[in-house]
């Protein structure tokens, strides 16, 4: 059975990527690792925003104003 880790990057959106290989530039682990099915649901659970970072920092900026 294979093993993914869950990664996220600058803009806090999340990936999987195969254990055991070396993380894809600008990605870091989020120090999840299972099966690609538990990965899933671990995303699911902890990425309720699917907007960048920088979208959402830009969107809450301009309900402050």
């Amino acid at each position: 059975m294979s093993r993914w880790r869950v990664l996220v990057n600058h803009e806090e959106q999340y990936g999987l990527w195969p254990a055991g290989h070396p993380d894809p530039g600008g990605w870091r682990p989020v120090g999840f690792e299972g099966t690609e099915e538990e990965c899933v649901s671990h995303v699911d659970r902890v990425w309720t925003d699917l907007r960048p970072a920088s979208l959402r920092r830009a969107t809450a900026g301009r309900a402050a104003s």
